[in-house]
C-alpha cells in the first residue's frame, strides 16, 4: 500500500504499453499518468483518441482537441514539416518517405494497374515533386506551408504519363470531395496538450488520416527535440493501427525513432494475442521497457507469459484481478 513511483525518462528507452481486457482500467490509468505529467512535468502530451473520451480531461486541463473528419472544421495540413529537424534527419527526405508510404496505400487501393502499389519510377517521381514543392519556403521566397493541392500540380507539372497517373490517385483528397487534409492547419497543434479525436474519421479516410496524424506527430516530437523538451504520446486501442500494415509501419518507425527525440510512446489494448500474432507489434512490445499489465484474458495471460517469461506465481496477479490491478514491468 507504499506510493509506486517510476521514471520512465531513467530506461533504455521510455516507449511502454498498457494491456488488458475491457474495463480493467487502462484508459484511467493512462488518464491518471496524463494528470501527474500536466501538473508535475513540463512534458508536452499528445493523446490518440479513437473512441472521444478524453475530450473533458484535455480541456479542463487547458489542452486542444482535434476532431478528426471529413465534415469537420478542423484542419490539418498534410504537407506541414517541421524544418528544425534534428541534424542527422533531412525533414524533406522524411516527408518523401511519408509520401511514398501514402500513394503505395491509395495505389495499392485503387485501380488494378496499380496492384504493386508505389514502383521506382513512381517513387524518384515523387521524392523529386516533394523537393521541388518546399523550395520556395525553404528558400524564404513564401512563408505559406504547400498543400496536397500544391503538390498535385506539381505532379501534373512533370513531363512523365506516371506523375499524372499520381495526381489522378490524389485528387479526392487534394481538391474532391475528401479535402479535409488539403487546407492550410487551422489547430492550435502546438498546445502543450493536444488530443486528436478520430472517432467520426469515416473508412475511406481512416487509411491516410491516420498516417497524416503520425507524421503530424512526427514533426511535433521533432520540433521538441530541438527546444530540449519531452513528448509523451498516448495511443488509446492502438490495436486499429495495427490493422493497416502502413500506419503500423510508420508507428513501429516511430516507436524506435522517438527514443532519441526525447519522446515517450505508450500503447494502450485490450487486444494482446491479435497484437502479438502482429510481427509490427511484437516488435514494439519487446522494444518497450514499460509495461503495465492489468486484468487479461486467458489466451492473453499465455501469451504474455510466454513472450516475457512471467511466472505462475507472478501471473495470479492478472488473473481475475480487480479493475487497476496487476503487475507492472519497468526494464
Amino acid at each position: 500500500h507504499n506510493l509506486i513511483m517510476c521514471n520512465r525518462k531513467h530506461l533504455l528507452n521510455g516507449n511502454g504499453f498498457i494491456l488488458g481486457v475491457s474495463g480493467g482500467g487502462k484508459s484511467f490509468a493512462a488518464k491518471m499518468e496524463i494528470v501527474m505529467t500536466a501538473l508535475f512535468t513540463m512534458d508536452d502530451i499528445i493523446i490518440v483518441d479513437p473512441e472521444g473520451e478524453y475530450k473533458n480531461l484535455v480541456i479542463n486541463l487547458g489542452g486542444q482537441v482535434v476532431k478528426l473528419s471529413a465534415s469537420s472544421e478542423n484542419h490539418i495540413n498534410a504537407m506541414d514539416i517541421s524544418e528544425e529537424g534534428v541534424s542527422d534527419d533531412n525533414p524533406i527526405s522524411i516527408k518523401s518517405e511519408f509520401l511514398i508510404s501514402l500513394f503505395d496505400q491509395l495505389l495499392k487501393n485503387g485501380d488494378a494497374r496499380f496492384g504493386g502499389g508505389v514502383g521506382a519510377k513512381d517513387r524518384s517521381i515523387i521524392d523529386r515533386c516533394t523537393i521541388n514543392v518546399y523550395t520556395d519556403y525553404f528558400n524564404g521566397k513564401t512563408d505559406v506551408m504547400p498543400t496536397f493541392a500544391d503538390f498535385r500540380n506539381e505532379l501534373m507539372a512533370q513531363p512523365e504519363q506516371e506523375a499524372h497517373d499520381l495526381a489522378l490517385s490524389l485528387e479526392l483528397f487534394a481538391t474532391g470531395s475528401l479535402d479535409a487534409f488539403a487546407h492550410q492547419s487551422n489547430v492550435d497543434v502546438n498546445n502543450r496538450i493536444v488530443c486528436y479525436d478520430i472517432l467520426e474519421l469515416g473508412d475511406q479516410m481512416k487509411s491516410i488520416g491516420l498516417l497524416i496524424m503520425l507524421d503530424n506527430i512526427m514533426n511535433r516530437v521533432m520540433l521538441n527535440r530541438k527546444k530540449g523538451k519531452h513528448t509523451r504520446v498516448y495511443i488509446d486501442e492502438a490495436h486499429l493501427f495495427f490493422k493497416n500494415p502502413y500506419s503500423a509501419e510508420f508507428l513501429l518507425k516511430a516507436w524506435k525513432r522517438f527514443r532519441k527525440y526525447g519522446g515517450l510512446l505508450t500503447g494502450l489494448t485490450q487486444n494482446i494475442e491479435d497484437c502479438l500474432r502482429n510481427d509490427t507489434a511484437r516488435g514494439m512490445l519487446a522494444n518497450s521497457e514499460f509495461l503495465l499489465m492489468l486484468n487479461q484474458a486467458p489466451s492473453d495471460r499465455i501469451e504474455l507469459s510466454q513472450l516475457l517469461g512471467i511466472s505462475a506465481a507472478q501471473m495470479s496477479y492478472i488473473t481475475n484481478a480487480p479493475a487497476g490491478h496487476g503487475l507492472m514491468k519497468v526494464g
